[in-house]
This record gives structure tokens, C-alpha cells and sequence, in this order.
């Protein structure tokens, strides 16, 4: 990573369950560091209860979030975009086009389409959160917390 960024929007389908996880872990993690935002290409009508199940499993609480679109978003200014499906990578390309902006694409299992016993489907919702959870420390795990005063909040 050449510098740390400032603002980073998670993008995926309908901002129901990956982008909804990689917000959820970004902000508990690094959110006194980084401004977090998260969209999808449409809007799901609510966060996927498996999804707002295994974040709170490790006590981040996202049952709260409301979905929202690009076009929902009120400041478009971010240092990254993360991509975590095709068709938000693709969406990420057109919002780019005319601004400059890291596109990052993290390709992240979609675990809507799992399938069988409630145990089998939070295995795979797990299977997404920890991935996420591997990329976002990777990538954010080096910042530091900042001094007081030396970071200005956005809203």
C-alpha cells in the first residue's frame, strides 16, 4: 500500500451482506483511523440476518444498517472503492471514470448462496466474515491510531 487511505466505500450487490460485513469489521477495527462507507449496485430491503448473526457473533453490530446504492451516497470522495463483486467492480469503473480514486477488487464468496442447515449456512457466512477479515487487517492492520485532534471526522 503506497499510503494510507482516508475514506474507503465497500461496494457488492444489494449492501445486504459482504459489503455490510466488510463495513461492520472495517469500522470496528479501524474506524478512529479511516472514514468507512459501504454501497451496493441496488439495495437489498435489509442487512441479511445470517450476516448481522456472525458479525455479532465477535460483537460488531450492524443490525441497524440500512442498505443504499451508489446513488444514495452523499459524498462520493473516496480514497479507495472495494469492489467485493463483479457487478459492483464494474459500477466502481463508471463512478471512477471522472474522479481520482484507488479501485481495489476483492473478490469475496457471495454466502447467499449457500445452501442446507442453518449450521451449514452460518459456516459459510463465517467463511466470508473471517476472509474479509483477513483482507481488511491486511490491509489497514499497519496504520496507527492517531493522535488526538489530528484526525478530522467526516460525516
Amino acid at each position: 500500500m503506497q499510503r494510507a487511505p482516508a475514506s474507503v466505500l465497500f461496494a457488492c450487490d444489494n449492501n445486504t451482506v459482504r459489503s455490510v460485513m466488510a463495513v461492520g469489521l472495517a469500522k470496528a477495527r479501524y474506524g478512529d483511523v479511516v472514514y468507512f462507507d459501504s454501497a451496493g449496485v441496488r439495495a437489498g430491503e435489509e442487512p441479511d440476518p445470517f450476516a448481522v448473526a456472525v458479525l455479532a457473533e465477535i460483537g460488531v453490530d450492524m443490525a441497524a444498517h440500512q442498505p443504499k446504492t451508489f446513488k444514495d451516497l452523499h459524498d462520493t470522495s473516496f480514497d479507495w472503492i472495494v469492489s467485493l463483486s463483479p457487478s459492483a467492480q464494474h459500477r466502481a469503473v463508471e463512478l471512477t471514470r471522472t474522479m481520482a480514486c484507488e479501485l481495489v477488487f476483492w473478490p469475496t464468496f457471495d454466502a447467499t448462496a449457500a445452501r442446507g442447515s442453518r449450521e451449514s449456512i452460518l459456516a459459510a457466512y463465517r467463511e466470508a466474515r473471517d476472509a474479509l477479515a483477513r483482507r481488511i487487517d491486511e490491509a489497514f492492520g499497519g496504520l496507527t491510531r492517531p493522535k488526538p485532534g489530528t484526525v478530522q471526522e467526516r460525516s
